[in-house]
């Protein structure tokens, strides 16, 4: 059986008991990692993902952290009062043994996921995104943005001034303008949270 994996924006075709030179991964040597990115699983009932297959994850041990070879890059431009410029550069890569291949069940196995240095995180940083974009509606408080002329500063000014709601600011008289300093309220400002009030 064998699996086509992509990692560090690139795609292998591996078996267990391969050796590979990926792009660097955070591991230590000695450690299990995962790589859940299986774009096609091979053997008697071949799998195409769509673009991943799902639930099928590649298992590895890492074996070390290493730098590939010495990459030369020369230019010089030719002429009088010309000029040459010599850089090199070691790719860091990581040095892993495929141990296993999941057709399924990668999520129950517990192993870590293999990430590379600059990717994000795993799939729990949207989750924590989504919870707070949710959390001003749950604390009674509406998005003060949809005015308007109402930027991210303009609302956190309002903010401050106490006015969370649309309906806080459909209720206010032309004195009680005049009595925030905070913030320049605009007229327009309240005839459309009076209408975002209503709904």
């Amino acid at each position: 059986m064998f699996a086509v994996l992509k990692t560090g924006g690139k795609q292998y075709k591996v078996q267990a008991g391969d050796v590979l030179r990926v792009e660097k991964l955070v591991a230590d040597a000695g450690e299990t990692i995962q790589f859940n990115d299986v774009l096609m699983l091979g053997g008697d009932a071949p799998v195409v993902g769509a673009p991943f297959v799902s639930g099928a994850a590649v298992q590895a041990e890492v074996i070390d952290q290493v730098k590939g070879d010495k990459v030369i890059n020369f230019v010089k431009r030719r002429r009088k009062h010309s000029s040459k410029r010599t850089v090199g550069h070691r790719q860091k890569l990581t040095l892993v043994r495929i141990t296993d291949i999941l057709a399924s069940g990668a999520d129950a196995s517990g192993v870590k996921l293999a990430t590379g240095k600059g990717e994000a995180a795993p799939a729990a940083a949207p989750k924590k995104a989504a919870a707070a974009k949710a959390a001003p509606a749950a604390t009674g408080s509406d998005d003060l943005t949809q005015l308007t002329g109402v930027g991210p500063a303009a609302a956190k000014k309002l903010e401050a001034a106490g006015l969370t709601t649309f309906a806080q600011i459909a209720a206010l008289s032309e004195d009680d303008i005049a009595g925030i300093e905070a913030v320049k309220i605009k007229p327009e400002w309240v005839e459309q949270a009076k209408e975002l009030a209503q709904g």
